[in-house]
């Protein structure tokens, strides 16, 4: 079960181009070893601002081409819809 697990969330979606552990964690983990915290003394120098902003922007991205995604699929229900306004009295 895991590995389907890993499977779904390593999966792009439709709306953002991104998978959901792309956008949670920022890296497309190979496998879910990729996931597991690595010793202090091996992991990447990484300067802590530089990676929170690296997050915000990639959380900026997403939320743009999800809003985008959102108004395409707005614009194509709407397509045929038609507005009717109601009388008191109509027949409904």
């Amino acid at each position: 079960m895991p590995h389907a697990e890993f499977a779904h969330n390593k999966a792009p979606s439709k709306a953002t181009g991104l998978s959901p552990l792309k956008v949670g964690y920022g890296i497309d983990p190979l496998s879910p070893n990729n996931l597991t915290p690595r010793p202090q003394d091996q992991k990447p120098l990484v300067d802590a601002a530089t990676r929170v902003k690296e997050i915000q922007k990639l959380h900026e991205l997403v939320k743009a081409r999800i809003e985008k995604t959102n108004a395409a699929y707005e614009a194509q229900a709407n397509k045929h819809r038609r507005k009717i306004v109601f009388q008191p009295e109509d027949l409904v």
